[in-house]
């Protein structure tokens, strides 16, 4: 029987160095169907949006050869280069990251691109940066429309947008259904933590407008590298709540952090998440 749900690996669960096959193998072998690319602020991520078109096609075939494609993107990169920044520069070259991650995006057919949800991070948050932000923000869009590939606003571990009810506001004024929300119920859970609130409640006021959601643990004040069972995040029932909005699709965020057992990290993620899935109907 066909599966009703695709959960996919975010690519630095593994070491970096190893190729793109070697990667694609590894995530297939763990159980999972689909690859998550980063495109973080490092010089090696951002070379990535200058990929070669033969580079690109290589990938395309690598995908076919293994059994297993690339289908989300997580665009993290506009951390250094905000859509925000008060530096027409570091605007500009946010603008050229969006405009070719798009396009990588499109050939390599990935269909949603997750948005980092900053207006600026390095940088005090202003209303002017938020002002410039929505303004970078509707142009964005407009270009991920032109090619029918969605956009949606991981929520972050920042103030500026950490909940879903923040992110609704500019998927609001924006208005348009190529800009939703893919949001990290890790970052939730820890937003829920400083504002006394229910996570739960916050993702139902993004009814309709959920892509997917990042599957990664975290404890209070911490969101990177928390083990899987060592967090507070209450998956089953944010799955539950999630798959009752129709979210589909899911991707287990984790990091590779030099151990030799890996592969068997990836394995059992796959297996963890997959068991509660399973059970959904």
């Amino acid at each position: 029987m066909e599966k009703k749900y695709s959960l996919g690996l975010y690519e630095k669960a593994m070491p970096s160095e190893l190729s793109w096959e070697e990667k694609l193998l590894s995530a297939k072998a763990a159980g999972y169907d689909f690859m998550e690319i980063s495109i973080d602020e490092t010089e090696e991520k951002l070379s990535r949006l200058n990929m070669p078109l033969k580079e690109r096609q290589q990938l395309i075939l690598t995908m076919h050869k293994i059994g297993i494609p690339i289908r989300t993107m997580c665009l993290s990169g506009h951390r250094k280069y905000p859509l925000g920044s008060s530096n027409p520069a570091i605007r500009a070259r946010g603008m050229e990251i969006m405009d070719k991650a798009i396009r990588l995006a499109d050939d390599l057919g990935v269909r949603i691109i997750q948005l980092a949800g900053y207006d600026v991070y390095y940088e005090e948050s202003s209303v002017e940066t938020k002002k410039l932000f929505l303004e970078n923000l509707k142009e964005a869009v407009r270009l991920a429309g032109c090619v029918g590939i969605s956009l949606g606003f991981e929520t972050m571990e920042t103030e500026f947008m950490n909940t879903v009810e923040k992110a609704m506001k500019y998927v609001t004024l924006v208005n348009s259904s190529y800009l939703q929300i893919y949001p990290d119920i890790g970052n939730l859970t820890n937003a829920a933590c400083i504002y006394k609130n229910d996570t739960l409640e916050d993702l139902e006021l993004g009814r309709g407008h959920l892509l997917a959601m990042h599957l990664k643990e975290t404890v209070p004040g911490k969101f990177r590298e928390i083990p899987y069972g060592t967090g507070h995040v209450a998956f089953e029932e944010a799955i539950n709540k999630a798959w009752e909005m129709q979210v589909r699709k899911f991707v287990t965020e984790f990091w590779y952090m030099g151990n030799s057992d890996w592969q068997e990290d990836l394995t059992s993620a796959c297996e963890k998440f997959s068991k509660i899935l399973d059970r959904m109907e």
